[in-house]
């Protein structure tokens, strides 16, 4: 088929101490996050200058994206838009319209199902659409795709890296891999094969996926970054929780891997290298973090082989037996009741 763009869309991140709470409410907006938590991420993001990492390092990506695919011939013009913060994707695809943009691709920063992993980016594209009205592009999401191959190997490559860190105590160092927790409510939602906890199922499948490479044969599966209300069960166990039991059964080290994440954006630099490494440290654990997919060249080329989909009719990739979902036309859901 014929694009004439593609569209990355992301999460977005303030780019100052100022736009650091504007950006938190539209992020929390709807979903009863007390103040006094909002508060405590906004000190999160003024510790690195009120600057998230998020926007520098897709940018980066975005450059090797754009060299990958000059370096194929391909001539396809890259834009930029968010969900939370600037650039928004209704300004983005108001611009591509005004640029002659008739169909295209998106590329959304999340390799799984669920609601704010995909549901969501569906919601945005609608809601980006309905802004800019009968001008606005066709756009086509590409899938989800936590366990293309070159994403696992990047991964897994990662982890043998945060291994060699640890050098000798690496041997009987644990396995950990972690994912941003959601409430239960939320992952007991249907799938695009109509069964539930379709995202802790992706993350447990790609966790088992890289695992299998590294030759871990036992591993654990822990979660972060909650931010909802107390009273209200989300995903468990919580990664700093999961150390103190770790430490408790005598385990002298730890390798965590941030399967969950595309890139090492706040959340990542702030709830893994900060909190769980000052708790490890304060066990004595032995900690090493894996770097996450997004700065990795096969990321890169991993993305252009979803492109290549629906440009060239290329073969899907995909390394496990759960349904693919996550491509659909202007924000259609993958089946009826999907995340």
């Amino acid at each position: 088929m014929s694009f004439d763009a593609l569209l990355f869309l992301s999460f977005g991140g303030p780019e100052g101490p100022e736009e650091v709470r504007p950006f938190l409410e539209n992020v929390t907006r709807g979903r009863g996050v007390p103040p006094e938590r909002l508060d405590e991420v906004a000190e999160h993001y003024l510790h690195f200058g009120g600057v998230s990492p998020i926007n520098r390092l897709n940018e980066d990506i975005m450059a090797a994206l754009r060299s990958e695919l000059d370096a194929r011939g391909r001539d396809l013009p890259i834009y930029f838009g968010n969900r939370n913060w600037h650039p928004m994707i209704e300004d983005t695809v108001g611009r591509m319209a005004d640029d002659g943009v008739r169909r295209a691709l998106v590329f959304a920063t999340s390799a799984w199902g669920g609601y704010s992993g995909c549901k969501q980016y569906h919601e945005d594209i609608v809601r980006a659409r309905e802004s800019v009205g009968q001008r606005a592009p066709e756009l086509v999401k590409l899938r989800q795709f936590f366990d293309h191959p070159l994403f696992v190997e990047a991964n897994a490559d990662a982890v043998r890296a945060a291994y060699a860190e640890l050098g000798e105590r690496a041997e009987q160092a644990r396995l950990v891999f972690t994912a941003h927790s959601i409430p239960l409510r939320a992952d007991e939602r249907p799938g695009a094969d109509g069964r539930p906890r379709w995202y802790s199922r992706q993350v447990a499948e790609a966790a088992r996926l890289v695992a299998e490479r590294v030759g871990a044969d036992s591993y654990d599966v822990v979660w972060q970054s909650r931010s909802g209300p107390p009273q209200v069960p989300w995903l468990e166990p919580d990664i700093c929780d999961h150390l103190e039991d770790l430490h408790a059964k005598g385990v002298g080290s730890v390798v965590v891997s941030p399967i969950g994440f595309v890139s090492d954006h706040l959340e990542v630099v702030w709830d893994l290298d900060n909190e769980a490494e000052e708790a490890a440290a304060g066990l004595g654990l032995g900690f090493a973090r894996a770097a996450t997919a997004g700065t990795d060249p096969r990321f890169v080329k991993m993305i252009v082989e979803l492109i290549a989909e629906h440009t060239d009719a290329a073969p899907v990739c995909k390394l496990s037996e759960l349904r693919m979902a996550g491509s659909t036309v202007n924000g259609a859901l993958c089946a009826p009741g999907c995340c």
